[in-house]
This record gives structure tokens, sequence and C-alpha cells, in this order.
């Protein structure tokens, strides 16, 4: 299947339950009847089981992944049927680019889109599911965010999924996923760490301005660093494009925002900004719900 329109997605259109695979575990959600609550459940994997990157193998224990997706969708009471399957943002590749402009015919601007990206990844964009949004038009030019992520890769997650006995229905990455649960309307920046890399994004109202996802070191010192950078880049693209400082980052990853707030990278940033999760673990199905791990499910049933 191909990647769905990612962002601000039609009401309706997405399935009523969503899981996030991550490097430490699965994230669960299901969408109660009343509207805005949900349930979540965690089920942890172990560590090397799932190792995100463009190339095969991203699930180091197979075995593992699909256990821990059906051990958390289990806990919310779903057994089978179509899900939203989040998967690490390093397991693809999210751009932000300009065209003169598109084709009416979807079909036919896809192909432009792919014939755009051949030079722009590091993997082949034929055998890569492609998906497009238009977010805006400036200055004569359509401001398009294009999602490529690898086929074989793409096919690891879904396998997993299915394996469990669900239908992967819809395939995101993390960051994006996570950014529908931003409830400020104006410009927010984000935040989202898996431990092996992470992403600065930032949106303004209906429209993603920045995506940026980079991989962290092995060495804690040179990875604390580089999340410090990551951030104060992205503060100064913040500042230069939009003329002022955000009030709030708004933090997804594990330990969430009270581990942020107190460890050594966002100590590295002058002035420090003030962090808050992304996402919450109210509803929780299960007592192990990990702080700052639900951001990305709660952003797809949005």
């Amino acid at each position: 299947m191909a990647l769905q329109d990612i962002f601000k997605p039609v009401p309706g259109m997405r399935p009523k339950v969503a899981c996030e695979i991550r490097p430490e575990g699965v994230v669960a959600a299901k969408a109660s009847r009343l509207r805005g609550e949900m349930t979540v459940a965690f089920a942890s994997l172990p560590e090397g089981a799932v190792l995100p990157g463009l190339k095969v193998p991203n699930l180091g224990d197979g075995r593992a992944v699909r256990s821990a997706v059906e051990s958390a969708l289990g806990d919310i009471n779903v057994r089978s049927g179509a899900v939203t399957v989040v998967v690490p943002d390093a397991a693809a590749r999210v751009l932000l680019l300009d065209f003169d402009t598109l084709p009416g015919k979807r079909q036919e601007a896809l192909s432009v889109v792919r014939f755009r990206l051949r030079k722009m990844v590091p993997f082949d964009v034929e055998d890569s599911s492609v998906s497009y949004q238009v977010m805006g038009e400036q200055d004569g030019q359509l401001n398009v965010l294009v999602t490529v992520m690898p086929g074989e890769v793409l096919a690891e997650y879904e396998s997993a999924v299915r394996d469990a006995g669900f239908d992967p229905g819809v395939v995101l990455p993390s960051t994006l996923a996570a950014a529908a649960a931003v409830d400020d309307r104006g410009a927010t920046l984000m935040v989202n760490y898996t431990g092996a890399s992470v992403t600065t994004a930032i949106t303004q109202d209906e429209e993603m301005l920045l995506h940026r996802s980079m991989d962290l070191p092995d060495e804690p010192l040179a990875r604390e660093e580089e999340m410090a950078q990551s951030l104060i880049t992205a503060l100064a693209w913040y500042e230069d494009t939009l003329k002022r400082m955000p009030d709030t980052v708004y933090y997804a990853g594990p330990g969430g925002a009270r581990a942020a707030a107190q460890s050594r990278w966002i100590s590295l940033v002058d002035p420090a900004p003030r962090i808050v999760d992304l996402g919450s673990t109210e509803g929780s199905a299960t007592t192990s719900m990990p702080e700052g791990v639900t951001a990305g499910v709660t952003g797809a049933l949005a």
C-alpha cells in the first residue's frame, strides 16, 4: 500500500485504532465513543528489536515486534481490523519542496514528485512508497510536503502488523502523526526524540513549515550535543522566519517533558525554552505506560 496523505487528513478517513512501533516498545491506542478520549497501552521491546533506518532490516527481532503489537492492541481490547501504523521518522524521508505547478491528476502529479526525488534520497524511488500533500502557495510556487519510504522497509512494518492479525490501513512517520496532537492553532515547535534520531518540526495553522530529522551518534555526550544543536537550529529558524521566539516547545520522547527539562542537552540551549509534553498517558490501560511516547498515536487518532 502507499503512504497516506499524512498531515491534517480528512476527518474520518483513518482507522479508529493506532499503534506506534518504537525502539523501546509498541504503543497502541483506540478512540473512544466520547469525543476527545482514547484508551492507550504499551508493550515493551528488547533492545535491538527495532533498528530504524532506510535499509532492511529495520526489525532486528520481527517475532518480538509482532508479539508486542498483538499484546498492546490486546490490552485495549482490539483483536482484529484496520490499524493506523506509526513508524519511526528514521525509516522514511520527509521533505518540503517547491513546485511551479503539479498536474491535476494525482497519478501524474506523483510521477512529477518521484522524478524530483530521484537525486534527493539515497535509495530507489521507483520501488518506494511516495505521498505528497500541497501545503499552500506562495510567490507563484506550490509548497508541497512529500514523504517517501523504501518499499522493503515499509513491507517490514506492514508484515509485523499483519502477522499479529491486523490490517495496516494507514502508515505514518512519527512526527507527522504527532503534529495533529498539537492543540495550538498558531505556530508550534516540536521535538521528537527516539534515542537513535531526533526530529524538529515547526507548524503554523494547517501548514508544515519545517521538518528536519537527523541520526544521533552512539556516544552519550556527543548525542546530547547533537540534540541541543538540533533544537538551537530550529529555534533560530523559527525566529528568523516568524520574527519571534516560541513560548513553548512540545516534546515527545522517553521520559517526557520532565526528563527533557532535566537533561544535559536542554541545559546547553540558552535560554532554555519551556518544555511541555506532546501527548499524554491519560486513559492508559496498562500501569507500565512510559511517559512521553503517546504523541504519535494521539495525533494519529486526532
